[in-house]
């Protein structure tokens, strides 16, 4: 349509209806369909790209490989069920936003992504449980991040990269130092890396993380160490110490294999050839 937007509309088999929307700041349209394989689950895609999952029933279950990394990462960030405060930079579906809620009822979340389109469609295909506190702000990522007072969040999730093609805003190390700043000391950054072989931008992200924090390591599959194959690398920064029991806690977690990067390892997926 020339007015660059056009009509919601629904297709479906009679069983389940399939909303569409025009994302217009993205110039593309994003539909909600059902997971064939797993009952009230429900998959978000734009452009024909699937993005997010959401388990409707049971939000504290996560489906994509990724997303459990980060989640089994705030599974330790505080003691089990105790709130949290979480800062989403990109917003998807809310999975994570859902996870948080289901397991740790009474966390003070805020979400931020650029496209309103999106956020609408999505609460209104997938409204949040009864209970959640979550502040959506629709905006800039680092706009976002910059009206935040130290300190302010125990966990910060990045989840905008799609490989080196990210803005230019959001990978530079001031970007990176504000996301440490509003993150408590003993708190986490996570940021999640899309990337093709041979992880030229995710090992660049994870040395410019290491720099600025005492403590950083990477949370991968084990055969995406080499940097043969494409994937998702999840970089996690602390301005604490990290804790040799989240390590053991981790590749224990999975999803298996997992490779958990820390000290001599990590300084040696960041050396690789590029």
């Amino acid at each position: 349509m020339s007015s660059g937007s056009a009509p919601e509309h629904a297709e479906g088999d009679g069983e389940f209806e399939v909303p569409t929307r025009w994302l217009p700041g993205t110039g593309a349209y994003a539909e909600i369909d059902e997971d064939a394989y797993i009952e009230g689950a429900l998959i978000l895609s734009i452009g024909g790209a699937q993005q997010s999952h959401v388990d409707m029933l049971h939000p504290g279950r996560v489906f994509y490989e990724y997303l459990q990394r980060i989640a089994n990462v705030i599974d330790l960030a505080a003691p089990p069920g105790a709130p949290l405060r979480v800062l989403h930079l990109g917003a998807g579906a809310l999975t994570l936003v859902r996870y948080v809620q289901a397991t740790r009822p009474g966390s003070r979340q805020v979400a931020v992504d650029l496209e309103a389109e999106l956020i609408d469609f999505v609460l209104e295909a997938m409204p949040l449980p009864e209970g959640t506190s979550c502040e959506i702000v629709v905006g800039d990522a680092a706009d976002a991040v910059l009206e935040q007072p130290d300190a302010a969040f125990d966990v910060v999730v990045l989840d905008i990269f799609a490989g080196a093609d990210a803005p230019a805003h959001l990978t530079g190390p001031d970007f990176a130092a504000h996301l440490l700043r509003v993150c408590a000391e003993d708190g986490v950054v996570l940021v999640n890396v899309g990337d093709d072989p041979p992880l030229a931008f995710a090992r660049t992200q994870s040395r410019q993380l290491s720099s600025l924090a005492p403590a950083t390591a990477v949370l991968t599959e084990a055969a995406m160490v080499g940097g043969e194959q494409a994937g998702n690398v999840v970089v996690a920064a602390r301005r604490a110490a990290w804790p040799a029991s989240w390590t053991r806690a981790l590749r224990a977690a999975g999803p298996h294999p997992a490779a958990v990067l820390v000290g001599p390892d990590l300084a040696q997926f960041e050396q690789l050839p590029t």
